[in-house]
């Protein structure tokens, strides 16, 4: 590694790159080729989501990459969000479109016109579906790998519901899927409200899920959007009710992103590289063979280790490339972030033991080989629990109570602020302080004065620089 983490942005693009998680060099700004390590991570997480979301009775579908423009054009909100955004599709072969064609930013448009047909009565209802494809954001600001890209990998869930009240059941019910989402990847999180003027176009009210990366910027990592009937009215989305009378369904949408494996590498990783979740790492165990003259021998026994921990559901990998040193290989699987290094040399076998090396604290230990499975998978839940009160620890150092202006100025990290709620004080505090109102908690806090116009509130703003 060239940069330590001091120099966060450095390090970022250094790690990415030298952990084997993507290549930057295609030529289209933003877009990236996920290499086969990033993309067995990535996997990993998407399958995950399959599985916790057909826990909660979601269905998996896959929908056209292109949208008609005269679809796009039905929710008036919703392009004004987007349409800066978006690539056009204005020639098929060397004729010119009679309709224009846009890559999706987003699916509603795409979506919700099926939703029409689908949905005819009561009966239809609760409709839950997602799916995980990639999506398209003309992206004008510096792109940053996973972070802020052109070209995004994508889960969105979209919910259909019989009243606004089944609706808000369902955003209750994606924060408790996310909170088993955010241990497994071993996020920390606020969740926050989002202003009026920074919710997701066409939505009621918009939630984000924002994390703080070592920084001090915060990075908004998932999004709940409570739609009410504002995407139902303009795509005709009705239903049959019992009583024979037809009213508009009322609509959630979940969305997650890559972001999700930018902030498992900006929050866990050290000078070393990176730190993967054992409950995400595509290898959780790396056997590194220490050969000498006993090669033959050494190598055998590796493998018997190897095969043993694969018949107890660990995912392993045999390093057994005869043209690097144990050195060179110890300095490669930690930039790669494995949980757990296993090393085993001949006195190791005389002693009938092994060597494990954990990756967050680099302690070592030495294990019997009775016991060395169970020791390995009493480790990795260890691992995966100090990353998880480790990240959150760390998050709370950067998230400051504060009175002013100019101590939101001064500060790094995110300021916690006491805010009227009102429009024109939030639009001032963005305005005075070069920052961004990221949200306000979901919960209210105690009472204080508006930092701008002095009215009494128990309302919260978090402020800071986002990504």
């Amino acid at each position: 590694m060239e940069f330590t983490k001091d120099n966060f942005s450095e390090w970022y693009n250094e790690v990415v790159e030298s952990a084997g998680l993507v290549d930057k060099r295609y030529p289209v700004k933003g877009m990236h080729i996920w290499r086969p390590y990033g993309w067995k991570i990535m996997q990993n997480i998407d399958n995950y989501f399959r599985e916790i979301f057909g826990e909660y009775k979601h269905e998996e579908v896959n929908f056209p990459l292109l949208v008609p423009e005269t679809e796009f054009k039905k929710e008036a909100e919703h392009i004004r969000g987007f349409e800066d955004e978006v690539f056009w599709v204005t020639h098929g072969g060397l004729d010119e479109l009679d309709v224009k064609l846009l890559l999706r930013p987003t699916s509603e448009t795409a979506m919700y016109p099926m939703f029409s047909l689908w949905i005819r009565s009561h009966a239809d209802l609760p409709l839950k579906i997602f799916q995980i494809v990639n999506i398209f954001r003309y992206e004008t600001k510096q792109t940053r790998t996973f972070i802020r890209m052109r070209e995004v990998h994508f889960f969105e869930a979209h919910t259909a519901h019989k009243t606004f009240e089944e609706a808000e059941e369902q955003i209750k019910e994606d924060i408790e899927i996310w909170k088993k989402i955010a241990r497994k990847l071993a996020i920390p999180y606020r969740i926050v409200k989002k202003a009026d003027w920074d919710k997701f176009p066409g939505a009621i009210y918009s939630l984000g899920v924002e994390t703080v990366m070592p920084s001090g910027r915060t990075l908004q990592i998932a999004t709940f959007h409570q739609y009410g009937q504002n995407f139902s009215k303009p795509y005709d989305i009705k239903y049959l009710k019992e009583d024979g009378e037809h009213e508009y369904v009322h609509q959630t949408t979940f969305g997650m992103s890559e972001r999700l494996l930018g902030a498992i590498v900006g929050i866990h990783g050290d000078d070393r590289g990176l730190i993967i979740p054992p409950e995400i790492a595509p290898i959780q165990v790396v056997i590194v063979p220490i050969v000498t003259k006993k090669k033959k021998e050494v190598l055998k026994e590796s493998k018997k280790i190897r095969d043993e921990l694969r018949e107890s559901e660990i995912k392993v990998h045999l390093d057994d490339r005869d043209n690097y040193t144990p050195g060179y290989k110890f300095y490669d699987w930690e930039l790669r972030g494995v949980p757990l290094r296993l090393e085993l040399g001949p006195k190791d076998m005389e002693k009938g033991q092994v060597v494990l090396v954990r990756r967050d604290t680099r302690e070592k230990i030495f294990v019997s080989r009775e016991e060395y499975v169970e020791k390995i998978k009493s480790l990795l839940s260890e691992i995966q629990e100090n990353m998880i009160v480790k990240a959150e620890e760390e998050m709370k150092k950067r998230i400051r109570e504060v009175d002013s202006i100019e101590e939101i100025k001064e500060n790094d990290g995110v300021s916690a602020v006491h805010w009227c709620g009102s429009d024109e004080c939030g639009h001032k505090i963005e305005e005075l302080t070069e920052k961004k109102i990221i949200g306000s908690p979901i919960n209210s806090g105690e009472k204080g004065k508006c930092v701008i116009c002095g009215k009494e509130t128990e309302k919260i703003a978090y402020v800071a620089k986002p990504y």
